[in-house]
């Protein structure tokens, strides 16, 4: 995981509250109507006063942009229940309609996973394919297609499917290529095109860091931040997202800051990328794992591991990528000075155990540190957050504009 880009077609939807502007009758209908879907899916069950009063718009502008909605069956009516303690109409209450869904895809060096996610961002199902190896483009699509394939009954019978977003460790261009992803060992691939060709289906792919920033700020612990650092640990990779007065940082052709190959160590652990002391080398789960006696262990269980562990080799271990770890951060908080910083996989297991130490490395060490207060967090979402993020790439073109919903 390297880039902290999303290097795609379209970005992922805008956040709620962004009626207003245009210069026609139907863009700004077509922007309230964005920002009517976006409340509902950020804030889940909502009445038409709700709306009203989160979006500011009145109450018979809100009716007809909820009957449009419903028309487009993005949003479903709940039975109206009786107005607690008033007399009066019972409440109606709307949500999005989470039968309109999107296939998520993602792969990383030890496996790859898919899931049917609703557009209010329900995980339906989830599938996941263990390798032994990186598995090469081909073979990746292959699998991926045979574990949506198993879903297929079950998508047709009772799922609205707007299109497929995939999640890549590395360098994703604009047209869904991946110039070069290391710990895959993929260079100059089509991969949206060849998955797009098997399936039959939209695919949109992205980085897979530069998606977990975004979506944090959408639906987790770092939403309405405007100044993130968001970096990401995974088994074989560290990823980092960069977002600045609200806007990712993309830099020149798209692709500012591989975080996970900052050299924290010269001279240290040999890293994918050829050189020596990377942070993703330095700060790697597959260097504790045997330590512990396990393998694959997933975040959950990981947690568990590192609470009980004495052992202490297990220890040493641990205090030292810490350490590594609570250098690299002191570097990013002085580069981009964000008022958050999120971890998530491994390194947010790392701070569930560690948390003083990463804290006094975002608090102590800053320059100007006596003016600033960073936080630090874990990813809210967890294991959901590779899940439903590649989900919002497919979402993307309907949550921009409403209208071009394909009809039932």
């Amino acid at each position: 995981m390297t880039a902290v880009t999303v290097a795609t077609g379209p970005d992922l939807p805008p956040p709620a509250g962004s009626a207003g502007g245009g210069t026609t009758n139907d863009a700004v209908r077509r922007q309230n109507l964005v920002a009517v879907l976006s409340e509902l899916r950020l804030n889940g069950t909502l009445s038409r006063a709700q709306l009203s009063a989160q979006t500011g718009l009145n109450r018979s502008t809100i009716t007809g942009l909820v009957a449009e909605l419903m028309d487009a069956a993005l949003v479903r009516e709940l039975p109206a229940v009786p107005s607690t303690g008033k007399a009066g109409r019972p409440i109606s209450e709307l949500q999005v309609d989470d039968a309109v869904s999107a296939i998520s895809v993602g792969v990383d060096a030890d496996g790859v996973t898919v899931a049917l996610i609703g557009l209010g961002g329900t995980v339906h199902a989830r599938l996941h394919h263990d390798t032994a190896r990186p598995v090469s483009p081909r073979r990746f699509v292959q699998l991926a297609v045979d574990l949506i394939n198993v879903m297929r009954a079950d998508i047709d019978r009772h799922y609205r499917v707007v299109g497929v977003g995939l999640a890549v460790p590395g360098l994703v261009d604009a047209r869904g290529s991946v110039l070069v992803a290391p710990t895959l060992q993929w260079r100059n691939e089509p991969i949206a095109a060849r998955m797009s060709d098997k399936l039959g289906m939209h695919v949109t792919a992205g980085n897979d860091a530069s998606i977990g920033a975004l979506v944090e700020t959408r639906f987790g612990v770092a939403r309405g931040t405007r100044n993130l650092l968001y970096l990401g640990g995974s088994l074989r990779g560290i990823g980092g997202g960069v977002i600045m007065d609200g806007t990712l940082l993309r830099g020149t052709s798209g692709y500012a800051g591989e975080l996970g190959h900052t050299v924290v160590n010269p001279g240290g652990i040999r890293c994918v990328c050829g050189r020596r002391g990377c942070l993703e080398a330095e700060v790697d789960l597959s260097l504790i794992e045997p330590l512990l006696g396990r393998r694959r262990l997933d975040e959950d269980e990981l947690d568990v591991e590192l609470g009980v562990a004495r052992d202490p080799k297990v220890m040493a271990e641990v205090a030292r990528q810490v350490d590594v770890l609570s250098i690299a951060l002191t570097n990013f908080v002085n580069a981009f000075s964000p008022e958050l910083v999120v971890l998530s996989g491994y390194l947010g297991s790392l701070l569930s155990v560690s948390r003083e130490r990463l804290s006094a490395a975002v608090r102590l060490h800053p320059l100007g540190a006596e003016g600033r207060v960073v936080r630090l967090e874990r990813s809210r979402l967890r294991s959901r957050l590779m899940l439903i993020g590649p989900a919002e790439l497919a979402f993307a073109p309907i949550l921009a504009d409403p209208t071009t919903a394909p009809r039932r």
